[in-house]
């Protein structure tokens, strides 16, 4: 019995400029300190919609498919950077998350989820410890992120 042996051809049309340039910046955005990274992320959250799991899905499988660093196992920062960009350039935003597995092999880990649910991973929620998390920020908004009420302008300091 034999089996295909050979790679598919990744990048070959399967995303185009915009998603090509979310993916370029994901791996600019990926070398920042983790305070700036989550900062700048904050800022492209704002005014967007939560996103839906399909949308989110299907955004993870583009960008799979058009970078091969962001599929293997140790692009997991710059892929879920691209991910959150890509949706954002389509109007909404999923939970991007930075932590650590809570399971063996216990490692810093990076993804998004949408809808209470892991976007792509292999891994449950539960397996994972969220450590930094960018959600959808609302301007205006009581009681989220960035959404006033507080007396506060988002930066920490009275506006």
């Amino acid at each position: 019995m034999t089996t295909e042996m050979t790679m598919p051809r990744r990048g070959a049309a399967a995303g185009g400029p915009r998603l090509r340039a979310a993916i370029a910046a994901a791996f600019v955005l990926a070398r920042f300190k983790p305070g700036r990274l989550r900062r700048v992320l904050t800022r492209c959250s704002r005014g967007a919609r939560p996103a839906s799991y399909a949308e989110t899905l299907e955004v993870y499988e583009a960008v799979v498919a058009t970078s091969r660093r962001c599929a293997g196992r140790y692009g997991c920062l710059p892929r879920s950077v691209a991910i959150a960009l890509a949706c954002r350039m389509s109007g909404f935003w999923p939970d991007w998350c930075a932590g650590v597995r809570t399971a063996p092999p216990f490692s810093p880990h990076a993804w998004v989820q949408a809808g209470g649910r892991t976007v792509g991973e292999q891994a449950e929620p539960a397996d994972l410890r969220p450590l930094m998390v960018v959600t959808t920020v609302r301007e205006g908004v009581p009681g989220e992120r960035g959404g006033g009420g507080d007396g506060s302008d988002g930066s920490g300091r009275a506006a």
